[in-house]
This record gives structure tokens, C-alpha cells and sequence, in this order.
């Protein structure tokens, strides 16, 4: 009976570690971005930002397969330092922000790599969704921050095609490549 009773007791304590294991954490929209870089007239690459992105991060360290990304990006805010180019970006010939302000994307797949992960997820952009993998690098060593919170870092690299999404499909590729280099940097925090 003692040793049913240890068995038990052992069990309730237990089931909060394993509880601990997944943590959420929220990016910071002052350290985090997303970045893209397209060929142009197949010269030169043509760099840009998107505006704010707001990322949650529920991250499982006993099994990665776990973990989930969520993602919304502020398309409405495109910066590629250029006015003219960023007001043409705009129109319902690339991104079509008056009916599309933002993109998403759902994780659905996370598996562990030699870097970090491999995240599966969908992508919605211009109201199209179609799958993406991303290549992350990550968690950073966690740091406290200004705000006293635990911070990780990670970086994610993917390659989409921009007329899978219907943008810019009037532009032969010779013109703007078809292909979109996409960097992302994302600095969260546990919550």
C-alpha cells in the first residue's frame, strides 16, 4: 500500500514538469522582422521589409514535434526604400493592400535539424494559401531583457514563388524574378 501511495504521489508531482516543458513565447515588434529580396531586370536583388510582425512561438523542448508557430505580418507597411516602388508594391497589381493587409502563416509541422528546425506551415498572402517550409536556426541561450523577461532569438530563411500567390503577374521573370528570397528575425519573449 505504501508503495501504491509513493507511486501515486510520485505521478501528481511529476505531471507539472512535464507540463513545464512547453513554454509561449510573443515576439518583440521592435526586434523582429521580416525581410525579401527579388531579382530585378535578373541584375541586381532588390532588397525590402515588411511592417510589424507578431509572432507566438509555443515551443516544446521534450519534443519539438510539439511546438507551434503563428504568425501575422503587416504587408500594408512594405518598405524597400524606395516611395514610388513601395506605393506600386501596394496596388492590386503586386499585394493588393486595400483588400489585403496582412499575410499569415499556421505552422504545421516542426521538426528538429542540425541548425534548430525545419518548420512546415501555410502561408496566406493576397488571400492564397499555399504551403512553405522554413529553415530555422534556433533558440538563441535565453537572455533577460529590459522588460525582465526571458528572450530567444530565431532566424528563418525560405524561397517562394511570387506568382504561386498571384503577385506581380503581369512582370515576366526576366523583368522580377519570380523567385523571393524571405528572411526572418524574430526576437520573443516567454510570456
Amino acid at each position: 500500500m505504501k508503495r501504491s501511495l509513493t507511486a501515486a504521489l510520485a505521478l501528481v508531482l511529476a505531471a507539472p514538469l512535464a507540463l513545464a516543458q512547453t513554454t509561449t513565447w510573443k515576439s518583440d515588434p521592435v526586434h523582429s522582422e521580416v525581410d525579401f529580396a527579388i531579382k530585378h531586370m535578373s541584375l541586381t536583388n532588390v532588397h525590402g521589409r515588411f511592417g510589424a510582425v507578431n509572432a507566438t512561438v509555443v515551443y516544446d523542448a521534450a519534443d519539438i514535434a510539439k511546438s507551434t508557430v503563428t504568425a501575422t505580418i503587416d504587408v500594408a507597411g512594405v518598405d524597400t526604400g524606395e516611395t514610388a516602388r513601395d506605393n506600386h508594391l501596394k496596388t492590386d497589381a503586386f499585394f493588393d493592400v486595400s483588400k489585403y493587409t496582412t499575410a499569415t502563416f499556421q505552422s504545421t509541422k516542426v521538426v528538429k535539424s542540425a541548425d534548430g528546425m525545419t518548420v512546415t506551415g501555410n502561408l496566406t498572402l493576397r488571400g492564397v494559401t499555399k504551403p512553405v517550409v522554413l529553415n530555422v536556426v534556433g533558440p538563441t541561450a535565453p537572455v533577460t531583457g529590459m522588460d525582465k523577461k526571458q528572450h530567444v532569438g530565431f532566424s528563418a530563411t525560405t524561397t517562394i514563388r511570387r506568382q504561386d500567390w498571384g503577385i506581380g503577374t503581369s512582370f515576366p521573370a526576366a523583368i522580377l524574378g519570380d523567385n523571393v528570397s524571405i528572411e526572418i528575425d524574430l526576437d520573443v519573449a516567454q510570456q
